[in-house]
């Protein structure tokens, strides 16, 4: 009879067993049945091998041991160039690079990039991040061998990261890998040494004092143009008024001469012999004149003028 219970509580036991292992096997399948994508995320569905994409977010089914589901982080994602990102160490390896005048330095570079086609960023390529960073180093050093050190180090940051953008957004397009650029910055640029680095700070200063210096000779320009305009305006007016001066003289001696012609006209010997005495008296007014009157050759008197001139006076 023992015997005979023992058997029957191992058959039940064995029956309980596998009723169990039946509805964990049912359980795995149905909570391998279902997955969830975030808000964040994109999926890729492989069936047999075939590959589709799932955009939408939140709870999808799959077929259990058929499907496999690769979840894809769809954020902006970033890697260092010329930099560690722990800490903060430059790699001169990659950042150390030479410009269009023969001059090295070490320029940091941050790319922001996220994924827009997961299928291709999974299956295009087995490291899209890693094609990415190739081709933006190719593109930041044949962008940096364009400019000379001190548009690199100054001016022509902006236009550099412009170009580098443009030219590696060419590129991945070429390649579709999947991955859309979002950004590139220049985080810092430097000379690699520290005597290199003074020359150029002394350089930036020097550009500095020219800014002030224009700055302060529009300033002087400024205050000293009106000053110059009002002088300038008088001179203008003296001579306009010297102008009309030497016109209204020149009128007058005109007058003058038209009226000493109208007496000439009448008379031209009294009017002749009176302008060569006045003339006389203006050239030589200390000449003395004197009348002669003489009877053939006998000299009968010699008088001077100027006697009787003054005594009328």
């Amino acid at each position: 009879m023992e015997v005979v219970d023992f058997t029957k509580k191992r058959k039940m036991f064995g029956k309980v067993l596998f009723i169990i292992v039946i509805l964990l096997f049912c359980l795995i399948t149905a909570a391998s049945s279902f997955y969830s994508i975030s808000e964040q995320q994109q999926a890729v569905l492989t069936t047999f091998g075939k590959a589709t994409a799932v955009t939408d977010s939140g709870l999808h089914f799959k077929i259990p041991f058929v499907q496999k589901i690769h979840k894809v982080n769809t954020t902006i994602q970033g890697f260092a160039i010329g930099y560690d990102t722990g800490n903060n160490y430059s790699d001169e390896s990659e950042s150390l690079m030479i410009t269009s005048d023969y001059n090295f330095v070490n320029v940091d570079f941050f790319i922001e990039y996220r994924i827009i086609e997961p299928v291709k960023a999974l299956y295009a390529s087995e490291n899209p991040e890693l094609i990415l960073k190739n081709i933006a180093q190719s593109c930041i050093r044949g962008v940096i061998a364009a400019y000379d050190v001190d548009s690199v180090l100054t001016t022509g940051k902006t236009e550099i990261q412009s170009s580098i953008r443009e030219k590696i957004v060419n590129q991945l397009s070429v390649h579709d890998i999947g991955i859309q650029l979002v950004n590139i910055t220049i985080q810092d640029s430097e000379p690699p040494t520290t005597e290199v680095m003074e020359a150029f700070k002394a350089v930036e200063t020097a550009k500095q004092g020219k800014e002030t210096a224009i700055n302060n000779a529009n300033k002087y320009r400024n205050e000293q143009l009106p000053q110059a305009e009002a002088k300038v305006d008088k001179i203008l007016k003296d001579a306009e008024a010297t102008k009309q001066q030497r016109i209204n003289e020149a009128n007058g001696q005109v007058a003058r001469f038209n009226a000493m012609y109208k007496e000439y006209i009448k008379n031209p010997a009294v009017t002749r012999h009176r302008m060569f005495y006045e003339a006389m008296e203006e050239i030589l007014p200390e000449m003395k004149i004197i009348i002669n009157g003489s009877n053939g050759n006998a000299l009968q008197t010699i008088l001077p003028l100027d006697s009787f001139t003054q005594n009328s006076d």
